[in-house]
């Protein structure tokens, strides 16, 4: 009996918590509703309010997007990007317009989509160096990626209700 749970454990442990499709779609739920939540801004709120000394943010968005584009791309370069080479830190995220942002938010979303199944499942399980400064293993580099996005979508919660506006239902992710 005891040999049978050993192998039940080691067979559960190679199959893993979850799978690179189920992550795709968990992110994916969250980009959607970092998306309505961008459209729930009002034009000039989403690049000048702020709380507490926090960004606008139409300055988070800019981050995140630059997150994911560039971070998905080195998963398929020998050599990363540079933190400081990233757009929102070089200042190449020039985007003035909500309109324009939310443009390059869905262009990020189908690159996203076009590449995750390229990525080898090996490739989740080796260490990389996230942005030339963040080594980790890849898999946990990516749900930092996705808890960031969380983190920055609840400060917009915050400031949305600070404005009156009903943020959209944070179940809402499909």
């Amino acid at each position: 009996m005891e040999n049978e749970l050993i192998k039940q454990q080691t067979s559960n442990a190679t199959l893993g918590f979850t799978s690179s499709d189920a992550i795709l779609k968990h992110w994916q739920g969250h980009r959607g509703l970092t998306r309505k939540v961008i459209e729930a801004f009002p034009e000039d709120k989403f690049f000048n309010y702020s709380i507490g000394g926090m960004r606008p943010f139409s300055d988070m968005v800019k981050e995140l997007t630059g997150i994911a584009n560039t971070g998905l791309g080195d998963l398929f370069k020998d050599e990363p990007t540079q933190i400081a080479d990233l757009d929102y830190h070089s200042g190449k995220a020039l985007a003035s317009k909500k309109q324009e942002i939310l443009n390059n938010w869905d262009a990020v979303t189908d690159k996203i989509n076009t590449l995750w199944p390229q990525i080898p499942q090996q490739r989740f399980h080796e260490t990389m160096k996230a942005f030339g400064a963040y080594e980790g293993i890849t898999s946990d580099i990516i749900l930092y990626w996705i808890d960031n996005e969380i983190h920055h979508r609840a400060q917009a919660y915050v400031y949305l209700r600070s404005l009156g506006i009903e943020p959209p239902a944070f179940w809402d992710r499909y």
